[in-house]
Order: structure tokens, then C-alpha cells, then sequence
């Protein structure tokens, strides 16, 4: 990537969300919450961390306008993430009030399923365009370690829902882990195939509470499209098929299925990222392994006018690094794990 001017001035004027290597955002991630019902042996330890005070969540108010001062600077889809966004009492009302922003964003939701089967029909009802689950296995014995929940049959049923209520594509997102599930991706897909959603595995990221990642025990994307290849035939679609989305997608046994594999730490997509997140406490992250964040809590409860806010945002934006640099010489895991980021 060709870097434009010093990152220590200020963004040019303009309404979009520029960097200085000219990457432009248009999707942005907003953590609605930091709670989680699940225990992810990948993401939290089993009696879980300490919450966010409520008081320091912004309140759907300031959320929705935070969110329209963000469409205003070009954002195009807006994905609800957590912790467990079904989490919130208020999720209904909240997607109702995004989908009235002017221009519309596509509105997308991350979340573990566990409670989709009653809120997927209000959801859609609201406003809700689209839906990815979290979903690594589909044994139950697996499914209970990994999570810790005995809920696999509510997952199930929540995919069914939302399927039925027309948040579709219904994708699956699922890790794979050495030793736990690896041998069990043709599986998965044969399961996700079967039910028409469309499958995502996702190399798993430094992004644990516990911070004991480690690369050597990661099962890579290639060791994912190898084992899958044992059992169907996978064609690459073109790169012009992928645009900024993070997924390499091919072909199942000539389609038109498909199945995604994100290689976020084998062959990061960083050149082409078009992200930016908002945490459940008002913090901008140009980055998800970001080892700083903008506040606009602070100032929104100060006072601050849109344009101040926006001011803020493009600042942080600006300032996003050529890549996330797991592996690099100086790389840090970041403090907040993933469900206080947001995915």
C-alpha cells in the first residue's frame, strides 16, 4: 500500500473515512454489549470477566446517533456484535431506530444463536437485514466443551429461525481448534450445506481474555481447505468475486454453494480492510488489534456537536496502521478481548 501524507496531520478535508495508506471505511462493527451467555474455552475463562458498569454503555440514543454521524461520513453497513448482542433488552427497539437512518445502512447482526429462535421474526420485523452465527461444532459433546452451555439444540433452532424469517444468507462462522474440532470441518460444512447456510471458518485470533493464544497450535486456512478437500471439491471463485470482504470463498462440488475461509493471521487481508468498530462504551477502534482508541462517550456526554464528533472519528481512522502485525516483532495482543471489542 502507497502511504499518503504524514499520519501526524490531520485528515484532508472530506466526508469519508480515509487513511493514510487511502483505505476508505464503510463498514462498522458496534458491540451493543460486552456480556456473553456462553463461556468459549477461545474467548473468556469459564466464570467469565468483569462486566461494563451500565453506566458506561451508551444508551440506544447515543448509539443511534453515533451511528448516523458514521453513516454521515460514508459508513454503508452497520453489523450489532458483542459479547451477545440478543443480550440487550432493548435490541428490537435499537434496530428499529437504526433502520431509520437516512441513507439506510444494511444492517447485520453477529451473535451465538442461542436466543434467535424468539427474536428472529421480531428482529426481521425491525429492520434486520442479515445474520452470521457463531456455531463450531454440531456434536453436542463438542459443543459443550467448547462452550460451556448445554445449548446447542436453542443454536440449532435459531438458525431455523432465522432462516424462516428471512435474514438471509444465514452464514455460519465457526474456528476450528487443534485437537477439539479439526477432524470435524467436512461435517460441519455436510450439515451447513444440508440446511442451505452458508459457512464461514475463521482462523482463531489473539483475541482470548485468558491471552494464552498461541500460532504453533493454530489450525491454519490451508490445513482447513485441505481437510474439506478430502471430501468435496473446491473451486476458487476470482478476487474480484471477494471485494473487501475478508473470506476467500469457493465453490462446493461446483456450487452454487459455497464456503468461506478467513485467514486472518496466515494471509491477513489488511490492505484491503474497510472497517472501523464502535465499543459498547463509546470507544472507536480503527482496528480490532488497535492498541489505542478514540473516546466519544466523554464528549457526546459533554455536549459535543456531530460535527465534533465527526471530527473525532476521521482522526482515529487516520491513524490506522498498515496491518494488524501478529507475528511482527512488537505485536501485543490487545488488553480488551473480543467480547469487549466487538467482532
Amino acid at each position: 500500500m502507497t502511504r499518503l501524507p504524514d499520519p501526524r496531520l490531520r485528515p484532508p478535508d472530506g466526508g469519508t473515512l480515509i487513511d493514510t495508506y487511502g483505505r476508505v471505511a464503510r463498514d462498522l462493527r458496534v458491540s451493543v454489549t460486552d456480556r456473553c451467555s456462553f463461556r468459549c474455552t477461545y474467548c473468556m475463562p469459564a466464570e467469565g470477566l468483569p462486566w461494563l458498569p451500565s453506566a458506561e454503555l451508551l444508551t440506544d440514543d447515543e448509539l443511534v446517533r453515533v451511528v448516523r454521524v458514521f453513516v454521515s461520513l460514508g459508513v454503508t453497513q452497520v453489523r450489532l456484535t458483542g459479547g451477545e448482542p440478543l443480550l440487550r433488552p432493548s435490541i428490537i427497539d435499537l434496530v428499529r431506530a437504526l433502520a431509520e437512518i437516512t441513507p439506510r445502512p444494511t444492517l447485520a447482526m453477529t451473535t451465538n444463536g442461542a436466543a434467535l429462535a424468539r427474536l428472529a421474526a421480531p428482529l426481521a420485523a425491525a429492520g434486520l437485514d442479515r445474520v452470521n452465527v457463531s456455531l463450531d461444532t454440531v456434536d453436542a459433546e463438542q459443543f459443550l466443551a467448547l462452550t460451556r452451555r448445554n445449548r446447542l439444540g436453542d443454536v440449532v433452532a435459531g438458525l431455523a429461525a432465522a432462516s424462516e424469517a428471512g435474514l438471509a444468507p444465514v452464514k455460519v462462522n465457526a474456528v476450528a481448534m487443534r485437537g477439539v474440532n479439526d477432524q470435524a470441518v467436512c461435517e460441519l460444512l455436510a450439515w451447513c450445506l444440508e440446511r442451505g447456510y452458508e459457512l464461514r471458518f475463521i482462523e482463531q485470533m489473539p483475541l482470548d481474555a485468558q491471552h494464552g493464544w498461541d500460532r504453533s497450535v493454530m489450525v491454519t486456512a490451508a490445513e482447513i481447505r485441505e481437510r474439506l478437500a478430502e471430501r468435496f471439491t473446491l473451486t476458487d471463485l476470482p478476487d474480484s468475486a471477494r471485494g473487501s470482504a475478508p473470506a476467500q470463498r469457493y465453490l462446493v462440488d461446483g456450487g452454487p454453494a459455497t464456503v468461506g475461509i478467513i485467514a486472518s493471521v496466515s494471509a491477513p487481508f489488511c490492505g484491503d480492510c474497510d472497517r472501523t468498530r464502535l465499543t459498547a462504551d463509546g470507544q472507536v477502534r480503527n482496528c480490532l488489534f488497535s492498541q489505542r482508541e478514540t473516546d466519544l462517550r466523554g464528549p457526546l456526554r459533554a455536549g459535543a456537536s456531530d460535527s465534533d464528533l465527526a471530527d473525532l472519528i476521521r482522526e482515529e481512522m487516520w491513524r490506522k496502521a498498515h496491518g494488524h502485525g501478529i507475528g511482527r516483532p512488537g505485536f501485543h495482543q490487545p488488553e480488551r478481548p473480543m467480547s469487549a471489542i466487538g467482532g
